[in-house]
């Protein structure tokens, strides 16, 4: 694990009244196990139920008054009976049960509550974990269903709620509930870093490790729980966890730094934040590290992109500003031990996000789920000197994660795609039982004001059909069609592409889910345009294939102009279709969920017919264009030139930004570029007399590759470690060496342009 600098405490501030909690006790007194144990209880109470907010101030007052009423009508209510503890929640109650307790017992350590402290609530506090364990998780009990209740949730809120209480629970009861633990969380679960036990799975596990050795006071296992957190850190080259170019992936084929990941960041950064000081701190440098790289990328004004949020697609409405408001609150924390540098970029980074999230306002949804929070974000958001940083410009592609982002000021786009390695979707526990197309080149995008537009019900009115950016075969599928958990890769190796960190060539070889559809497909990410090919569109289903242009949630006018190829939508955006294809259209209200409710929709799509030889599309998306931009760039001809689409080669020219793109499915040439093999390349010429040359490999296979721009360059200003030749003159060569390692990161050399001859 490596080694972070010497940090700052975390400076969590006193609580006004300072009720059970208490004051901090420094790092320093800490000496004995029984003494640092103390201290790692009382640094829990602070972390978990809240702190750093005065009691007396509102809103503090309001919520914390509201938290003692509740807490002390679930004590009223309490009737404990072999089925339930409460009327209303059957046994098992996994996880409404234990949450009601960790709610009374917040009530009992915090101040303001009325019931700070109070011997009554205590006691139901421990009578309730007591009955619970004895009635449900009980050593001995046999486990039933999904492991992780049993293992994760049921034990991390028992032992938090335990442990707020303190004495209250009792010799007796503090026993019986370490055997219970002991026997469904043995040390032999954090032995192996493989199957249940990975990534945060394997954070919340140590988690509960710990948490049972502050309720025993037991330095043998709160060391366990620290050392078995060690595999969690290093970069992967494969399944669960990190890799270099930012991906996180759990359940082997899902990106998910929307779900467990954001948990792992949220579970580390409380471990860090207990830890510190103690015999057993640990470093973070590695978890702060990817809160830029992996973390902030799927992050757009307050919002976590719904592309890495796997099956929690389907859950509640807004859960994306839910996971949003989750890393914010785990970055402003593991910020408080970070360096200063860090400190200040991610207060910065907050602050704009926190800013820009008129949606679900993110400091009116800190006060009623996260009072510590809100007293974090508050002082950020009233801190003059903290800037709120913008929406940083640029393209990010984590291919080993199949997954890209592109960013400009006045919009955002996220592309999913599956590969041989990243499934079409995840399914499981009944979630996300329609989402089989969202990798079949979903492309999401946000012009100004959309923050919502997946937000809104989208999962469960959208016809998962249509999804916008894919094409599909459009045969019936099955609920849950295809293996859960993401086990649906598709065969498809050349997924990625190359880029220059503010412009991008992405492609997928397609393949369909429980399909024959073959494709392939290609993006290139501009200015104020992304410009979508697909070429090579086949399929023996017996049904129509179609590319899907876009689905928007809404219900603003559409203007199409067939004649001169081009199509807007109020408020949106515009499309351009070179071709001038017959476009599709329709405008629909579809209803659904739980509580159902209805949406509108205006869906624009291109029909490929029934079982399609070798089908092709050209369009342009024009996210925040108006009308005459819509209008104007479709006159212009020649703004992107089409230098190749098929099924061998798919590129672009763009002259007004000096850009030549290709993906080279196989080896050929288009546009004044060539290669000797699969690849991605991206020229750009700046302007000032030098272009840069990115180059990527894809399939990650490659052990040499020779790539030549017809294009006069006096000189090599900037290589690349494993370029291993190259020639300038009247065009370029150059010769790369073995590629197959970068996990299809982008290469890229500058270059000072010459004359022609």
């Amino acid at each position: 694990m490596s080694r972070h600098p010497r940090r700052s405490f975390l400076r969590l501030g006193a609580v006004a009244a300072a009720g059970v909690l208490g004051a901090l006790v420094p790092a320093q007194a800490a000496h004995t196990p029984g003494s640092s144990l103390a201290l790692l209880r009382r640094r829990w109470r602070q972390v978990s139920a809240g702190s750093g907010f005065d009691a007396a101030a509102e809103p503090y007052r309001t919520r914390l008054a509201e938290l003692g009423r509740a807490a002390a009508g679930h004590r009223d209510a309490m009737a404990p009976g072999v089925a339930s503890l409460w009327p209303d929640l059957a046994f098992p109650s996994f996880a409404a049960t234990p949450a009601r307790l960790r709610a009374m017992a917040r009530a009992y350590v915090l101040p303001g509550t009325g019931l700070t402290g109070d011997a009554g609530l205590g006691e139901a506090v421990a009578a309730g974990i007591d009955h619970y364990r004895r009635q449900v998780y009980a050593a001995g009990a046999e486990q039933v269903g999904n492991w992780w209740p049993w293992q994760i949730g049921v034990p991390k809120a028992l032992l938090d709620a335990a442990v707020l209480i303190g004495r209250r629970l009792g010799e007796r009861r503090s026993r019986a509930l370490r055997d219970a633990v002991d026997h469904f969380v043995p040390e032999s679960l954090l032995a192996d870093y493989s199957g249940t036990s990975t990534g945060a799975n394997r954070v919340d596990l140590c988690m509960v490790m710990l948490l049972r050795a502050m309720l025993r006071s037991d330095p043998a296992k709160a060391a366990l729980a620290v050392s078995a957190l060690s595999p969690v850190f290093p970069y992967v080259l494969e399944g669960d966890g990190f890799y270099r170019d930012g991906s996180f992936v759990q359940h082997t084929f899902v990106p998910y730094q929307g779900g467990y990941g954001a948990s792992l960041l949220s579970g580390v950064a409380t471990l860090l934040a207990v830890l510190r000081g103690s015999p057993w701190e640990i470093s973070g440098q590695h978890l702060f590290d990817m809160v830029e790289t992996s973390f902030a990328p799927f992050v757009h004004d307050g919002f976590c992109m719904d592309l890495v949020r796997g099956r929690a697609v389907s859950r509640k409405p807004y859960g994306d500003h839910r996971r949003g408001r989750e890393i914010a609150s785990s970055v402003l924390l593991l910020g408080e031990v970070a360096s200063p540098g860090e400190r200040a970029r991610w207060q910065a980074m907050v602050k704009g996000w926190a800013v820009r999230d008129t949606c679900v306002p993110m400091l009116e949804a800190a006060e009623r789920d996260d009072l510590a929070f809100h007293a974090r974000l508050a002082r950020v958001l009233g801190d003059e000197a903290i800037p709120a940083a913008g929406e940083p410009v640029g393209h990010r592609l984590q291919a080993m994660s199949a997954r890209a982002v592109h960013r400009r000021a006045a919009w955002c786009a996220g592309l999913s795609m599956a590969s041989h390695r990243i499934g079409h979707y995840e399914h499981g526990n009944g979630e996300n039982l329609r989402g089989w197309h969202t990798g079949s080149g979903m492309l999401y995008w946000w012009g100004q004001g959309h923050g919502d537009q997946y937000s809104d019900s989208f999962w469960h009115t959208v016809d998962p059909y249509r999804l916008p950016g894919t094409t599909v075969s459009t045969v019936r599928l099955a609920d849950g069609a295809g293996e859960a958990w993401g086990d649906t890769c598709p065969p498809g190796r050349w997924v990625g592409g190359a880029g220059d960190g503010m412009y991008a060539t992405v492609g997928q070889h397609l393949y369909g889910l429980e399909s024959t559809l073959e494709a392939f497909k290609s993006w290139f990410f501009l200015d104020d345009a992304i410009v979508c090919l697909g070429a090579g569109i086949t399929c023996r289903d017996g049904v129509p294939v179609e590319t899907i242009v876009d689905n928007r949630r809404t219900r603003a006018p559409l203007t199409v102009d067939e004649t001169a190829g081009w199509a807007y939508l109020r408020g949106h955006g515009g499309y351009v279709l070179p071709g001038r294809p017959r476009l599709r259209t329709s405008r629909e209200e579809r209803s659904g969920g739980v509580e159902p409710v209805t949406r509108g929709y205006v869906t624009l799509w291109l029909d490929h017919g029934v079982d399609p030889g070798s089908a092709g599309y050209v369009y342009l998306l024009l996210p925040g264009a108006s009308l005459e931009q819509t209008r104007a760039r479709a006159a212009d001809r020649g703004w992107a030139r089409v230098v190749a689409n098929t099924g061998r080669l798919q590129g672009v020219q763009v002259p007004s930004l000096g850009i030549t793109a290709v993906n080279f499915w196989d080896e050929g040439a288009a546009g004044g570029l060539a290669a000797s093999a699969p690849c991605a390349v991206l020229v750009r010429e700046i302007g000032d007399g030098t272009a840069t040359v990115s180059v990527s490999d894809p399939r990650r296979e490659l052990d040499a590759l020779t790539v030549t721009w017809d294009r006069p360059v006096a000189g090599l200003l900037g290589g690349h470690r494993l370029l291993a030749g190259a020639a300038t003159g009247a065009r370029l060569t150059l010769a790369f060496g073995r590629l197959s390692d970068q996990g299809g990161g982008s290469q890229t050399v500058t270059v000072r342009l010459g004359r022609a001859g």
